[in-house]
């Protein structure tokens, strides 16, 4: 592992310690929910621990407290992406880091630009950028993005097989309806996608991207909130080649 990223690792557990008068979790004020305190994702390899900051006088300072931004192109988003792709928020988003990141049987995926990527992503999302799920199916970067997700490049497909698919599909036999002239979706993992926030496009356009390639709308979810929502509730954010800013900073 990277030095820069052992590294942060550690000031993430010193920085989390400090919000904590002792293990318990009934010493955390500011829960995630009225059940849950908090919750530990792997990230990167290493466990994280997502929570909420304590101080709750603590206001943001940073690009994520404005209000406003030129539209086009920073634009409200609709709250329904696209048609069987479900909107979820926060809550949603701990169960999915509780069961489909931990089985690994989902992803989290951070579909900004890199360099929105390196100021600070959300615990356990991995990044490909939506440049990547917009592009050709045979361009190098979609299939490695698709490859990614758990979809399999399928070989060449006879017209007759195909044929007899898509008559499966729509009696939504033999898990037909997973499948494209390209890709086999039947085994690929469910997926949450985020950006910036409300305003953002990038995840919307990697959803329509995705969808455009044959991934089955009913195993995407979009977090409409993205990092604006994230940070207004004080979550935990991991910031990946900085050991200095790190998480949670409260004043």
């Amino acid at each position: 592992m990277k030095q820069p990223l052992v590294k942060l690792f550690k000031v993430i557990a010193l920085v989390t310690a400090g919000f904590l008068v002792n293990s318990n979790a009934t010493a955390i004020n500011v829960k995630l929910t009225d059940y849950l305190a908090y919750i530990d994702v792997d990230h990167g390899g290493e466990q994280v621990r997502v929570q909420r900051i304590q101080d709750v006088e603590h206001k943001l300072d940073d690009g994520f407290a404005k209000t406003s931004r030129k539209c086009p192109p920073f634009c409200i988003q609709p709250m329904k992406v696209a048609p069987g792709v479900t909107t979820i928020g926060e809550a949603e988003i701990f169960r999915f880091m509780d069961r489909e990141l931990a089985s690994g049987t989902g992803l989290i995926i951070d579909a900004r630009t890199s360099s929105w990527y390196q100021k600070g992503t959300i615990p356990g999302s991995i990044n490909i950028p939506f440049t990547n799920f917009t592009a050709s199916e045979e361009a190098p970067e979609t299939i490695k993005a698709l490859e990614t997700t758990g979809a399999v490049r399928r070989g060449e497909t006879s017209w007759l097989i195909r044929s007899f698919e898509k008559l499966m599909a729509k009696f939504g036999l033999f898990g037909a309806d997973k499948k494209t002239d390209k890709w086999d979706f039947s085994n690929a993992k469910k997926l949450v996608l985020w950006c910036n926030g409300p305003w953002c496009g990038q995840s919307p356009r990697a959803i329509k991207g995705l969808l455009e390639h044959g991934y089955p709308a009913e195993k995407i979810a979009y977090y409409r909130g993205g990092m604006q929502m994230w940070k207004v509730l004080g979550l935990t954010v991991v910031i990946p080649e900085n050991t200095e800013a790190v998480v949670m900073k409260s004043r």
